[in-house]
């Protein structure tokens, strides 16, 4: 969310899709995330530029191997960085500016799964996450709402929200902070009740 509240161009993208594909008058549905290529394309950046851990899960060498040139010897540990991976500036153009658009190809359905490993969403293979499409759902889901129910902002009389990172800790320097003020009608929003 705070990439697209810094960016509020692409803010009001994924905002007119969910109007267009579901209107005002109803929650975004798990029916309505194929729709919803431009939400998709946004959670797909954020894994890329964001990801939910520095590394991957370390795997054990079971005999010498080389991989992209690198000797590798048996029972070496070996780990992928996924900050690395997903800002790879041979793998991505400009790899450090969130840009959704970048995922998009006309008629193809975006995916949060990575397979060409250019980045690291639900890993792959073997040891991929068994609920990959599960967290694909919920991700999109949780997106979407949020961009539907709200108009977003940065907090206070700032003009965007601090993404800047730690140096060698991988959390940001400042709180992540926003405004979110309800855009539908007050009947859509689930009230909690003992």
């Amino acid at each position: 969310m705070a990439e697209l509240i810094n960016q509020p161009e692409l803010l009001a993208k994924a905002t007119e899709e969910i109007d267009r594909v579901v209107g005002k008058e109803r929650l975004v549905e798990e029916s309505d995330i194929g729709s919803l290529n431009y939400v998709k394309a946004c959670a797909r950046e954020s894994f890329r530029l964001h990801p939910m851990s520095p590394f991957n899960v370390p795997h054990v060498a079971t005999q010498d191997t080389t991989v992209a040139g690198y000797f590798i010897p048996k029972g070496s540990h070996a780990m992928l960085s996924r900050y690395g991976l997903g800002r790879n500036p041979k793998a991505w153009a400009d790899p450090l500016r969130y840009d959704p658009e970048r995922h998009l190809k006309d008629g193809v359905e975006v995916v949060l799964t990575e397979h060409d490993l250019r980045f690291i969403s639900f890993s792959t293979g073997r040891r991929g996450c068994v609920a990959a499409l599960l967290g694909t759902c919920m991700t999109t889901m949780l997106l979407a709402r949020l961009i539907q129910c709200f108009t977003w902002s940065p907090p206070g009389n700032a003009r965007g929200i601090d993404l800047t990172e730690k140096e060698d800790e991988l959390v940001l320097v400042s709180p992540l902070t926003a405004t979110a003020v309800p855009r539908l009608a007050p009947h859509l929003y689930p009230t909690i009740t003992n």
